[in-house]
């Protein structure tokens, strides 16, 4: 088992092979390279002792058998960048407003993911039918956050809850409506 390199990068330290220069006695500690490697592997490699890797890596050629416009197109900066990518996706968010529509830039992006501030005609709700119907179940406004529905919530149970009043159930058709409202508000979109 190799442990953690200490003096010599590349050297596998507890390496059992011996170099493979016909000749040579040292251990072999260091990973050479037959051929460059291509795309389908690291290639094929041989075991070689420091001297022998030094006189490897010293006449070494990367571009070896490339052509003048493979080896250019290698050393660009852009090289690998040149791959084709997928348009981003415009399901994001609702379609992009006319920007004559607003006066204040802010406005127009926020119209452009669904939150728009009252005024101009926009959409004022940030809920769907039935998450406002829950707000008012639990007597709240649209500008609530998910902290005061929870608040709200959690006192209502309180409020409703048969163990509260003594047994008495009258109350728990109310109880059931303020669960369910929390059940549909908790998963709001608009608190995500």
């Amino acid at each position: 088992m190799a442990s953690r390199q200490q003096k010599w990068h590349g050297r596998v330290e507890g390496a059992a092979a011996t170099c493979a220069v016909p000749g040579c006695g040292e251990a072999g500690e260091y990973k050479a390279p037959l051929s460059p490697s291509s795309f389908d592997g690291p290639g094929d490699w041989r075991w070689l002792c420091l001297d022998h890797v030094r006189e490897h890596n010293a006449g070494y050629n990367f571009f070896q058998g490339m052509s003048a416009e493979e080896i250019e197109a290698a050393q660009s900066p852009l090289a690998g960048w040149d791959r084709a990518t997928r348009a981003f996706a415009a399901a994001g968010g609702d379609p992009a407003p006319p920007w004559s529509d607003f006066r204040d830039p802010l406005d127009a992006i926020a119209g452009r993911f669904g939150t728009r501030r009252e005024g101009g005609g926009q959409r004022s709700s940030r809920f769907s039918g039935q998450e406002q119907h829950a707000l008012e179940t639990l007597g709240l406004g649209q500008e609530s956050d998910l902290h005061a529905v929870r608040k709200r919530y959690s006192d209502l149970v309180r409020r409703y809850h048969p163990d509260r009043n003594g047994g008495d159930r009258r109350h728990e058709t109310k109880l059931n409506q303020v669960i369910e409202a929390w059940q549909v508000l908790k998963k709001a979109p608009a608190f995500a």
